[in-house]
């Protein structure tokens, strides 16, 4: 892998501001064509302990630091991060697949959150509360909850660190991170731009593993972290969130969704078509608030698909070093296995396939962009998270029963309402039972915003004022005569 800085490249676990080996490697394989991009440390639960340690070590004196002197640092980091933004693009393109273009805004967008969190530090006000008693003075404050674990997933490996590790940092925790084992190297390189920005040893640490369960168990359990934050599915959330139980932790969790699309006759179409391309076939449909339901007004549904095929068969497939590729392979084989079985099921089930449907010959990981009208609720693509560039598209005629149909599942992350009647577009998105609405766009997220899900996908919000206060404790303070 040829890179402007070489440095970038690191293979080890990063563990209280040192590189070390582990006794096993695993290998990192680009997912488009399967080529070895080299063998990095295959961490253990031990690792992982050391990890906590050395967090715990670095806490009290990072914690002890003033705001400004941790945003200087941080905003170091940041500009970094930006300077070798194309070697890190490229980085995450390779073990992940996405397209570079769609590469570099990651690494931009994870960037923001450094930036962001790095001014937000300096306003952590507390409250001066009127007393219940003239000989009584009382007060808050707010300090950071201690040693944050995180684990983190392989579809945005950059930025789904900085959105965690970003306020941590900031608050004046200290971190310790497991990545993606399809995705350790994005995570290495930041540690490496972090390590020359001046950030103190032990107060970023990553192990990365194949041993989830084991690592898993130590950043859940272990008694010296304070908070666990997760982004990934919601079987796996719910272990984690058992498992930390046992130590009553502060939590975060990222889980996964379902996300309704829902296109009224008063939309404008060419708005709504974009819109669709953007939720949908983004890194390949891997993408948690990913369009998963297309619910179309009857009377719009034939114009809608055929704009929507269009778009979709313009899509150009290939590795995402490849020149005007959009869509790059699905992350490893069972992923596209999964999205197939789903759509044979759909077809089995009266679907029909208006486009795509397959798997494609440039390698074993890529899936065409697919297109799929005669949808029906009872149907599992309609009822699971296809993770997939599958376009799903039902039909509706009322809006009370389309709001039901969008609310009748167990997740609640992102929701997508196309409409050109701001009273309607106000009615529902009130009433659906999201923790995030998006109206006529298909691209929502933003550091300053909270992200964030309800009912089964997840606990807690990232960005924004919300995504801050999640790593500080209020101390409430009461002063006698």
């Amino acid at each position: 892998m040829k890179l402007a800085n070489p440095d970038l490249l690191k293979f080890q676990n990063y563990i209280d501001g040192a590189w070390r080996a582990a006794e096993r490697t695993m290998a990192v394989c680009d997912p488009a064509s399967g080529e070895l991009l080299g063998n990095v440390a295959d961490g253990t639960a031990a690792d992982a302990e050391a990890a906590v340690a050395a967090a715990t070590a670095a806490l009290p004196e990072w914690r002890r630091r003033t705001a400004g002197e941790r945003a200087a640092t941080l905003k170091r980091w940041y500009q970094l991060i930006v300077e070798n933004s194309e070697d890190l693009a490229r980085i995450l393109t390779l073990e992940q697949g996405k397209p570079l273009a769609e590469a570099q805004g990651e690494i931009l967008y994870g960037a923001s959150f450094i930036e962001w969190f790095a001014e937000e530090c300096r306003r952590a006000y507390g409250q001066t509360i009127p007393t219940h008693n003239p000989a009584m003075r009382l007060s808050t404050i707010r300090q950071p909850v201690g040693v944050v674990s995180c684990i983190t997933p392989w579809n945005f490996p950059n930025a789904m660190i900085t959105r965690k590790a970003a306020p941590a940092l900031a608050a004046g925790c200290t971190v310790v991170i497991k990545p993606a084992q399809e995705t350790p190297l994005s995570a290495l390189a930041l540690c490496q731009l972090a390590d020359e920005a001046g950030l103190p040893k032990g107060t970023l640490n990553v192990v990365t593993g194949s041993d989830a369960a084991g690592i898993g168990r130590v950043l859940t359990q272990d008694p010296r972290v304070a908070k666990f934050t997760f982004t990934g599915s919601t079987p796996v959330g719910k272990l984690l969130m058992a498992q930390c139980a046992s130590t009553v932790k502060k939590m975060s969790m990222e889980l996964g969704g379902n996300a309704p699309f829902i296109v009224f006759d008063d939309a404008d179409m060419d708005t709504a078509v974009k819109a669709c391309m953007a939720t949908k076939f983004r890194n390949a449909g891997q993408v948690c608030v990913a369009t998963n339901r297309i619910y179309v007004h009857q009377a719009v549904h034939d114009e809608f698909v055929e704009k929507l095929r269009s778009e979709v068969a313009a899509l150009k497939i290939g590795h995402g070093t490849e020149a005007g590729v959009n869509m790059g392979p699905m992350i490893f084989r069972r992923a596209v296995e999964r999205v197939q079985n789903l759509v044979q099921d759909a077809v089995a089930s009266g679907a029909r396939i208006e486009l795509g449907g397959e798997q494609l010959p440039n390698g074993e990981n890529y899936f065409a962009p697919t297109l799929l009208t005669g949808v029906t609720d009872a149907m599992r693509i309609a009822t699971e998270e296809n993770f997939g560039p599958v376009a799903a598209v039902q039909k509706f005629t009322d809006e009370a029963d389309v709001i039901r149909r969008a609310n009748a599942t167990p997740y609640g992350l992102a929701a997508y309402v196309m409409s050109e009647n701001i009273r309607r577009a106000n009615r529902v998105v009130e009433a659906l039972e999201y923790g995030m609405v998006a109206c006529n766009t298909g691209v929502f997220s933003t550091t300053v915003a909270p992200f964030g899900g309800n009912k089964e996908s997840g606990i807690g919000r990232e960005g924004g004022v919300e995504g801050m206060a999640e790593f500080y404790e209020t101390k409430y303070c009461c002063f006698g005569a």
